[in-house]
């Protein structure tokens, strides 16, 4: 059988905003329902039935295993509308676009959204073992005396709830942390990510100023602008930010890392013959996407440099060089793993340490992430790769023509990779 096209179609987000900010109180539902909403009330989908909602959330309450389903229950959507919760920490959003292209493709469904969220400012707390094991006995116990001896069990200390750090655990270290060895190993400077970082937010400033979010954000809480957006940061100020992992000798800091958001994205997936029956524009096409996985236990530096085996597999997929795109989105998590990540993709040298043939190419600054990049915009996990294929899709669309290349790391060594073209 031939494969379908897989049409971007339409896209909507809230705002992204510093956890425990404005978005404080809000859910992971509460966020996915204000993007989906937005979506289904800009391309009228209102009572449509769609072939299938994709998405999730990459740290998620016990109540929320069916979030995606729930969440697409409370819409306007025709309520038998499915809904699949996917995790696959920064790579769900994409990963989540993946599936319900391939589906498309294969002719299983004619549409679908891709989603993700993030509500960083709710994350639940664990608790120890032992209060748990505790609180699990009393349960059995049929005696307000055998429950209470239950509850006594546990020190004071086995009480207190256990706050969510981010640990790899393989490792025992946290993201920056392993990103503090990538700077290191390959030696990115202080500099050169305070720039990047600079640039970031300068992007993103144009960009708003210019319009280009107005249509692809809904406003939530009376909020409609991406809070982490600096506009008045310099190269000075990013200067002057202590070290945030390694307060030593790193640099990584608060300026040139992203930070804990809350936020969900939203996007429209569909066949070139769906398109058509409904009335709504063929933004750009998925036409190819790689994932990869990479060794970081041993090599800790390269936690986050997945994408350089899943870029180098695609592009030889497609039989394009790196150098041949008009737009390249690739995620910000820090700015020294970007800067990595480049810097292996055009130097032979560390290129044939991974195993590559040759160096990739390089990429022209001058065309990397030219709206803005998550240091500016932030990152809320699950929802990242649904902003960046959105944004990709608004430029190639607005030029009329052309090739876009996406790049995102993710936690335990993963990347995936993605070519839209228009």
């Amino acid at each position: 059988m031939n494969a379908k096209k897989v049409a971007i179609i339409g896209y909507n987000r809230t705002p992204f905003v510093r956890y425990n900010t404005v978005f404080s109180d809000a859910t992971n539902q509460d966020l996915l329902l204000s993007a989906l909403q937005g979506l289904i009330n800009k391309y009228h989908l209102q009572g449509k039935l769609l072939g299938e909602v994709a998405g999730g959330a990459v740290i998620k309450h016990i109540s929320e295993s069916n979030l995606i389903r729930e969440t697409v229950m409370k819409t306007n959507l025709d309520p038998a509308t499915p809904g699949c919760d996917l995790q696959q920490a920064c790579d769900t959003g994409i990963e989540a676009a993946i599936y319900i292209a391939n589906k498309i493709a294969l002719g299983q469904i004619e549409c679908g959204i891709a989603c993700g969220v993030e509500a960083m400012s709710n994350i639940p707390f664990e608790s120890s073992l032992k209060l748990r094991k505790a609180l699990l006995n009393a349960n059995k116990e049929k005696s307000t005396f055998g429950k209470i001896k239950q509850f006594l069990k546990p020190s004071i200390k086995d009480w207190f709830p256990i706050p969510y750090k981010g640990q790899e655990p393989e490792t025992g270290l946290v993201m920056g942390e392993h990103t503090e060895l990538t700077a290191k190993y390959y030696q990115i400077s202080r500099q050169e990510q305070d720039a990047l970082s600079f640039k970031s937010h300068q992007k993103l400033a144009k960009a708003y100023d210019e319009g280009f979010y107005e249509d692809m954000i809904s406003p939530y809480l009376n909020v409609k602008e991406d809070n982490n957006l600096r506009r008045d940061t310099s190269m000075e100020k990013l200067a002057t930010l202590k070290p945030a992992f390694d307060k030593k000798d790193g640099t990584l800091t608060a300026g040139n890392s992203t930070p804990f958001t809350d936020g969900a994205s939203a996007v429209l997936l569909a066949s070139e013959e769906w398109a058509i029956t409904n009335g709504l524009p063929i933004l750009a096409y998925i036409t190819h996407a790689e994932l990869a996985g990479i060794e970081y236990v041993q090599n800790r530096q390269n936690l986050l440099l997945a994408p350089v085996f899943a870029a180098d597999r695609m592009l030889k997929k497609a039989d394009i060089k790196l150098e041949d795109f008009d737009y390249y989105e690739i995620h910000e998590a820090f700015a020294a793993q970007i800067l990595a990540t480049l810097k292996i993709w055009e130097t032979k040298e560390l290129a044939l340490q991974f195993g590559l043939q040759d160096a990739l190419g390089k990429v022209d600054h001058e065309k990397l992430n030219v709206k803005g990049g998550s240091l500016a915009t932030a990152h809320p996990f699950a929802a990242t790769g649904g902003r960046i294929i959105a944004t990709l899709a608004k430029l190639l669309n607005e030029k009329g023509s052309g090739k876009g290349f996406i790049s995102i790391c993710a936690a335990r060594g993963q990347g995936v990779t993605m070519i839209i073209e228009k």
